[in-house]
């Protein structure tokens, strides 16, 4: 029988990561890609364009999804984006920006599949918060992206307390800073061997899954940073 994971993000340095490991590990991984993207996601059994901030594009797809393939196993959430800034630099169109992409991305798909998920009593949300949102310090001068990834937080823990008493788990993955291609050109100065791998975050996720007596869990993928 089928393990049924749908990505988004799919087309990040992440979103591959995790296409990768759950196809190896036998899941059935349906894609959701930026609409008009041409990106090449072999390994992703089906592909679908999708914006997840957009409520009623999620809702829709939520509607197909189920007709397609029935019941999800498991929802990764790895839509998101970075932007630096201070308080005082901060407007709100920056702040507008960040919650679409890190929380509303997030948010409209676990309102979209937690009816379905709380019928077949199974299922397993992994969503991604980022250090800054924890340790506050660390996110002065990115306060839309570190506010935004706190409200993601936030959203694993409510979900967390709305599928209590069932077999439905919430996790969320907190890395400090990602091992990427943009991320080393950023900072071609930094000690690369400190950040945290995708791959590593990626095996975190299936383990999580994987482990049933995990439950509601925050994983703090620091690395040496």
């Amino acid at each position: 029988m089928d393990r049924n994971i749908i990505v988004t993000g799919s087309t990040g340095n992440l979103g591959r990561a995790v296409i990768a490991k759950f196809k190896r590990e036998g899941y059935q991984v349906i894609a959701l890609v930026e609409p008009g993207s041409d990106a090449d996601l072999d390994e992703a059994d089906d592909v679908y364009q999708v914006d997840v901030t957009d409520e009623q594009a999620v809702l829709a797809f939520a509607k197909e999804y189920h007709l397609q393939y029935g019941e999800l196993d498991c929802l990764a959430l790895l839509v998101g984006g970075f932007a630096m800034g201070s308080l005082e630099e901060t407007s709100q169109a920056d702040l507008s920006r960040m919650f679409s992409l890190n929380f509303f991305s997030a948010f409209n798909m676990v309102k979209a599949f937690l009816p379905a998920m709380k019928r077949a009593n199974q299922g397993c949300f992994l969503f991604v918060g980022a250090k800054p949102s924890l340790e506050k310090a660390t996110g002065t001068e990115a306060l839309a992206y570190a506010l935004s990834k706190g409200l993601v937080i936030d959203l694993a823990e409510y979900t967390a307390h709305a599928v209590s008493g069932t077999q439905i788990r919430s996790h969320v993955f907190v890395p400090s800073i990602i091992d990427t291609p943009q991320n080393r050109e950023s900072m071609p100065e930094a000690d690369f061997t400190q950040w945290v791998s995708p791959s590593d975050i990626a095996e975190a996720m299936h383990y999580a899954v994987n482990t049933g007596a995990l439950r509601n869990m925050t994983f703090k993928l620091y690395g040496g940073v």
